[in-house]
């Protein structure tokens, strides 16, 4: 813990006269985000959120074309908040004024990525599933939360007194990069792959046509990264606000299945088929315009496409940072992969992998 930023967070939490809160860290995750628990005097708990603004590469500007995103950095390519305290805020009060659960933000230094939150407790859908809670009920409520999300299209800006975010789209050029991803860091983890001109080619091709359809039908506002280890229950709210939201700073606009598949595809633990099918049927019924056999074929190639990011992401973790837990979640991600393959409208992309990544490196 550096003792400068030590002394920023001592100063911010004076400010907010907090000074005196008992300070408990919380476990780390693959971001460069900090949390803590505060336990105030009179028993009340809150959250410090401390994302130092340099940790990152810069963010992406909306006026950047895709090859100055590329030469900034992944978090321009991908379109990516870089932790910016300011997008956690500006989705929030969105998120808020939709009637959904996102903390309340207590008090905010945006210049040095410093705030307190309301603190919405440990029950993590992946927790309290753990303990015995039905399943069913909490993955349909999230459901719920993204229905109702989806009725509104987002807003170009997030507005929280004098700070402002872009909502920008999850379009072509990230969707691109999130896949490569896993040309780039598959062969630096498993040596016995190795793709050449011609095969990356091949990739791209296969590609191009997904990533189109994806990009086109960016239309709603996405959290980006919803699942049980990101969803809070709140049985004390009703309806859609019972799910609690958060580390919601990387949302975008993207197509409306991407955070459907992003919760019933999960990397960290198994979602049935008959619990996914369950749960694209109550978004269904919650939205009837929506044409579903289009839906579902979008569905599966951005599912495919967002497991060959994780895939490629979890190898970075292993290979580069050191990090082997991520491995004991590639095998769950290749299941989900191999089971979109089977779509036919990704028989291309199935060709390309069934060429060039054999069965044994599959795992």
């Amino acid at each position: 813990m550096s003792s400068d930023r030590e002394a920023e967070r001592l100063e911010f939490l004076k400010a907010a006269g907090l000074e005196t809160a008992e300070r408990h860290p919380l476990p780390g995750d693959a971001s460069t985000r900090r949390y803590e628990r505060l336990k105030t005097a009179g028993g009340a708990t809150l959250m410090l959120m401390d994302q130092a603004p340099a940790a990152e590469s810069v963010i992406c500007d909306p006026t950047m074309t895709p090859d100055q995103r590329r030469a900034a950095g992944w978090n321009a390519t991908a379109r990516l908040s870089a932790g910016r305290i300011e997008a956690f805020a500006g989705v929030a009060a969105y998120l808020k004024s939709q009637g959904l659960s996102a903390p309340d933000i207590v008090a905010l230094d945006a210049p040095r990525g410093l705030a307190v939150l309301e603190d919405f407790g440990d029950d993590l859908f992946a927790r309290v599933i753990e303990q015995g809670q039905a399943e069913a009920p909490l993955y349909l409520g999230a459901v719920e939360a993204l229905a109702h999300l989806h009725e509104v299209a987002p807003p170009t800006s997030l507005v929280v007194g004098a700070l402002s975010w872009p909502v920008l789209d999850y379009d072509a050029t990230a969707l691109q990069g999130g896949a490569d991803l896993f040309v780039e860091w598959l062969p630096q983890l498993d040596p016995r792959l190795s793709f050449g001109e011609a095969a990356l080619d091949e990739w791209a091709a296969a590609w191009a046509p997904l990533v189109a359809r994806g990009a086109a039908g960016a239309s709603v506002l996405a959290h980006r990264d919803y699942h049980a280890e990101n969803l809070i229950w709140l049985p004390g709210r009703t309806g859609a606000a019972r799910v609690g939201m958060i580390d919601f700073q990387d949302a975008v606009r993207a197509h409306p299945s991407w955070d459907l598949h992003s919760l019933l595809q999960d990397a960290r633990r198994d979602v049935s088929p008959d619990l996914e099918a369950q749960a694209l049927a109550h978004y269904f019924a919650l939205r009837p315009q929506t044409d579903r056999e289009a839906f579902l074929a979008d569905y599966a190639a951005l599912a495919a496409l967002n497991e060959a990011r994780i895939l490629g992401i979890f190898a970075r973790l292993i290979a580069r940072d050191g990090k082997p837990r991520y491995r004991a979640f590639m095998p769950r991600m290749w299941r989900h992969l191999e089971q979109n393959l089977k779509r036919p409208e990704l028989a291309q992309l199935s060709a390309w992998f069934d060429r060039h990544v054999p069965q044994e490196s599959r795992t």
